[in-house]
């Protein structure tokens, strides 16, 4: 299908077992920094600070360590948060795209550390527009597909603003407008659906699909992006197929 890549679930599978859990965390903390910094420490009258803190409380973030997040964004500690949101651009092989999301106190050190992480892995940076144009952001539910038929998960979400459900190996995928994201996880949990992950994500409108040897070159590239402190996110047009993919696990 257009815009749907593997590599977007072997994130996810990834993620869920990542044993990085600092990294995660930190993810999260910024978030609700920069949330609480925007609408006050007040989660019944800031609804993106309760979105975050639900985030974080379900990827397992300490209640402390949310609780001083608040604070410090809020300015209530004395602390100053002041993160800019910046985009990098850039190709991996056999042309593949990537959008690589910071959020960062450092433009300098982030722009930096991107670079090298992108030229070290065999990739080359972007010129600003030359690979953004191809994603478009959606809101993304992940949900398990033990005992669902496709049915099951549309006649949870479809009055909520989803737009389309995908079904792929072991898992649903739902995707909607950015906006309607926190109606269709309700709607899940109202329905009793239990969901893996919500997320605001970049999709592309077409896959580049990459032989075994791009396949190795781009997920070294890919781990490179996301073990860096100030990446948010590597969104990517690159697809594995199914031959692609029982090499990578044969070697594993």
């Amino acid at each position: 299908m257009a815009g749907h890549s593997k590599w977007a679930n072997i994130k996810h599978r990834k993620a869920a077992v990542d044993a990085k859990r600092a990294k995660i965390n930190a993810r999260f903390i910024k978030q609700i920094e920069i949330a609480a910094r925007a609408g006050g420490p007040d989660t019944d009258g800031n609804p993106a600070l309760d979105l975050a803190v639900q985030k974080a409380k379900k990827n397992s973030v300490p209640n402390d360590n949310i609780d001083r997040a608040v604070k410090r964004g809020a300015g209530l500690t004395g602390e100053s948060v002041d993160y800019d949101e910046i985009m990098y651009e850039a190709r991996g092989p056999q042309g593949s795209a990537l959008l690589v999301e910071c959020l960062t106190e450092n433009r300098n050190r982030a722009a930096a550390e991107v670079r090298t992480a992108i030229t070290r892995s065999g990739g080359t940076i972007a010129d600003p527009g030359s690979v953004a144009y191809m994603f478009e952001r959606r809101g993304i539910v992940r949900l398990p597909g033990a005992g669902l038929t496709e049915d099951d998960v549309l006649a949870a979400v479809l009055d909520a603003g989803a737009e389309e459900v995908y079904e792929h190996e072991d898992t649903f995928e739902v995707r909607c407008e950015p906006q309607d994201l926190s109606s269709v996880a309700a709607a899940l949990d109202a329905a009793g659906l239990a969901y893996d992950s919500d997320e605001v994500e970049f999709v592309s409108s077409m896959t580049v699909d990459l032989d075994i040897d791009a396949a190795k070159k781009f997920l070294r590239l890919a781990e490179a992006l996301e073990d860096l402190d100030d990446v948010q996110g590597v969104w990517t047009n690159a697809d594995l197929d199914a031959e692609v993919l029982a090499q990578l696990h044969a070697e594993a």
